[in-house]
Order: C-alpha cells, then structure tokens, then sequence
C-alpha cells in the first residue's frame, strides 16, 4: 500500500497533477509485459476496483476468489484482495498468451496509474512518476487524466484519497486492538466493501453510503476513524 523511500531516488523529482504532462507514453507497450509479471501481491485493490471487475465480468466476489484470479493477504492488520499472480514470471491471471491485458479497458487503478504513483499528502494525493519501474525507453509525454482513462475523474480522485485515509487511520491503532475485535473488523470490511454486490449504477454513491456504515462501525471497537 505504502512505500517509505527517498522519493528523489526513485522519481524525477516533480509532483504532477491529473492535468499536466508526463512522460508515460510507451506506443501501447508494443508487446511488453513486464509490468504484468513478477508483482507479487503488491496489486491490492480498492472498493472501485472490485465494482469494474464484478460488474463487466458479471461475476461475484467470491467468483473471482475460488477462480483464483484473486487472493486476500494481511496489509498491516487489514484483509484486502490482490490481483493474484502467478509464480515464474507467468504473470497476472488476466493476462493473456500474446502478453496482453484481457481486462484492459476495466483494469484497475494501480494498472492504470503505472508507472506513475501517489503520493499522499494533507487527506490528498499528487502524482509522481517512477524513474526506475518501466523498462520502456524514450516514452513520450502524455497528459495524465487520458493516461488514466477514468471517467469522471475528480469524483475517483476524491474516492481514491477517502479510502487511502480511511484505511490508514485505522492501521494506526490496530495493534491496540483484540484479536477477536480485529476478526469482527476484517469480516465486516470485506463483506461491506467488497463481497456486497454492488449495483451498475452509481458507485460513488453506493461507496458515500457504505463508507458511512464503515465509520459508525469502526466506533464499535473504540476506533474514531
């Protein structure tokens, strides 16, 4: 989720917003798939992520679970789903014979934002891009928002950081927790936020609306997020 490093050694140094230009264009990878191998478990996905692969899939959670395109992991006491990836270079589970993305134009966020990352700041986030990750030369520069190819990107935004927060409030005090209490918490993220179907329509929405339950309930366990 967070990485704690010298961002002068890993990025060029600039903070980007979704309107400026970067260097990230790469003529559509032009057959490379590195990015797509070898990521261990660190494709962890979000409320919005699982909301695109249930809903263009047309499958369940717990589908995308048994069929092993995903996995759940522990991140600093919380249970969340990663894209699952498969040993020896194979790569991602969507990832086809030919090297491309099946699931491309419903990837999620971290896939799309590559090579860039986020760096959050003041309950925000900017941009910056990773100097080292991308093993493509001479990339073109793009503007970030078509990078992204998200739509309505302001409200993703705003989401993406409301999240972020949410979830690091409450790593803050896990520890302090029970065990017992930490179960109950972790049931209840990943039923509430990822195994509840949700619906075609508006996601932001449905995210304000299970996002105010997730507060009332975190209360439970002496835990003012």
């Amino acid at each position: 989720m967070e990485r704690h490093v010298d961002m002068k050694e890993i990025s060029d140094g600039r903070k980007y917003r979704s309107s400026d230009m970067a260097k990230l264009g790469c003529n559509d990878c032009e057959g490379c798939s590195e990015c797509c191998r070898n990521t261990g478990t660190s494709i962890v996905l979000d409320p919005w992520d699982i909301y695109m692969l249930t809903t263009h899939l047309e499958c369940s959670f717990e589908s995308l679970l048994q069929q092993q395109y995903l996995e759940l992991n522990v991140i600093e006491g919380m249970i969340l789903p990663n894209i699952k990836v498969e040993d020896h270079g194979a790569g991602c589970h969507f990832l086809k014979e030919n090297g491309r993305c099946g699931i491309h134009a419903f990837r999620p966020g971290f896939c799309r934002l590559f090579p860039l990352g986020r760096l959050y700041e003041e309950q925000s986030f900017t941009y910056f891009l990773q100097t080292q990750e991308c093993k493509k030369e001479r990339r073109t520069k793009v503007k970030i928002s078509k990078w992204l190819d998200i739509p309505d990107l302001a409200r993703y935004e705003r989401f993406v950081a409301e999240w972020h927060y949410f979830l690091k409030n409450f790593q803050k005090n896990y520890r302090n927790m029970s065990d017992e209490a930490l179960r109950k918490w972790n049931l209840f993220l990943l039923q509430t936020f990822f195994a509840k179907p949700y619906e075609k329509e508006d996601f932001y929405q449905q995210f304000a609306e299970r996002m105010e339950t997730g507060r009332k309930e975190i209360r439970k366990y002496g835990r003012l997020v």
